[in-house]
């Protein structure tokens, strides 16, 4: 059986990245502590989905590995992508850096829905020889939401006791959702959603020559929440136009165009657009929860009716999910049920 390719595996892996934008106060804060002598063992980097966590996890990592005496380290985290450490970084291929991350199914060519015992207590292993190049041995736990039970419970005996001269880097984004006692040996780094024009410059430096107009990546990074990877996906799916067409509609509400409702009802339907119309969904959503923010915040008793549409609509979107309902009555309905709200809105 020919071994199947990891669909990690891209040009734009975190680990072959050679910059990251928007971060530098937590860079600062992680590079203080090294230089200062004071480096923790375990950092939990949490932050949105998207954010650049594990592009700092490896950038951190390659640091480190280049420079293991604090008193001679540079002033910032930054290793030029024709440095050895980077490249052999970036290869996958530095032997005092281990990885603990989901598997590839050699059957399906999919991941496996979650990181299991074996491959933590090779983290064991791991630390249990010396460092090949007498500096630090470091880990890289990407994500620690993919951990299950038993495999986070053998990473915790590590952190517990963890060798000289080792880090862990654990990159979450559900930080409060892991094991108390995890967390607890950890020291938390949040990384923050950027503004529009960081993630703007972000796509144009991954993207180079595929970098789209100019008003699409402004679209993605508005409607990415400040993720990066989130405006990539949006961009790579359509979902920025997708989305554009439906706030041009919302924008005339209470007036509803059924004929323009109708058309992105049955483009939302085609067998194709499934990533597109799970992406919609997450902007409905997020669009729905602005507004009722917007009222609640002017003190507007109609609120509560967005904030009710928003659960109504959430659920109704899961049903859907869940139960392969027809996405064309599913978008209409949230049209309809917009249009009530705009009117309840105006009186």
């Amino acid at each position: 059986m020919t071994e199947e390719k990891d669909p990690r595996d891209t040009p734009r892996h975190p680990r072959r990245r050679s910059f990251l934008i928007g971060h530098e106060a937590v860079e600062q804060f992680l590079l203080q502590a090294y230089r200062s002598g004071r480096l923790h063992h375990a950092w939990l980097i949490g932050g949105l989905r998207g954010i650049g966590k594990a592009t700092f996890a490896y950038r951190f990592a390659r640091f480190l590995l280049r420079h293991p005496d604090p008193s001679s380290a540079p002033e910032t985290l930054q290793v030029g992508p024709d440095d050895r450490a980077f490249k052999r970084v970036a290869a996958g291929a530095h032997p005092d850096l281990y990885v603990i991350e989901r598997e590839l199914n050699q059957q399906t060519g999919r991941l496996k829905a979650e990181t299991g015992v074996d491959v933590a207590r090779t983290a064991s292993r791991f630390f249990s020889r010396s460092a090949a190049e007498n500096g630090w041995r470091v880990c890289i736990v990407d994500t620690a939401d993919d951990l299950n039970e038993e495999a986070a419970n053998a990473l915790l005996k590590v952190l517990e006791e963890p060798p000289a001269r080792s880090v862990f880097l654990l990159v979450s984004n559900r930080p409060g959702m892991l094991l108390k006692t995890i967390r607890s040996r950890c020291v938390r780094l949040t990384l923050n959603p950027l503004q529009s024009n960081p993630v703007v410059e972000v796509l144009q430096r991954i993207l180079g020559e595929e970098t789209p107009a100019i008003e699409d990546m402004q679209v993605a990074a508005e409607l990415s929440g400040g993720s990066p990877g989130r405006a990539l996906e949006l961009l790579g799916s359509g979902g920025t136009r997708t989305f554009a067409e439906f706030h041009n509609i919302a924008a005339h509400l209470p007036r509803l165009d059924r004929r323009q409702a109708l058309a992105l009802a049955e483009k939302l339907y085609a067998r194709a657009a499934e990533e597109e119309f799970a992406i919609f969904c997450q902007l409905l959503d997020e669009w729905i929860a602005k507004q009722a923010r917007g009222e609640a915040l002017t003190g507007k008793p109609s609120a509560l009716r967005w904030a009710k549409l928003h659960q109504e609509l959430g659920y109704s979107i899961r049903q859907a999910n869940a139960l392969n309902l027809d996405r064309r009555q599913l978008v209409m309905h949230a049209f309809e049920a917009l249009q009530d709200a705009a009117r309840g809105q105006q009186n």
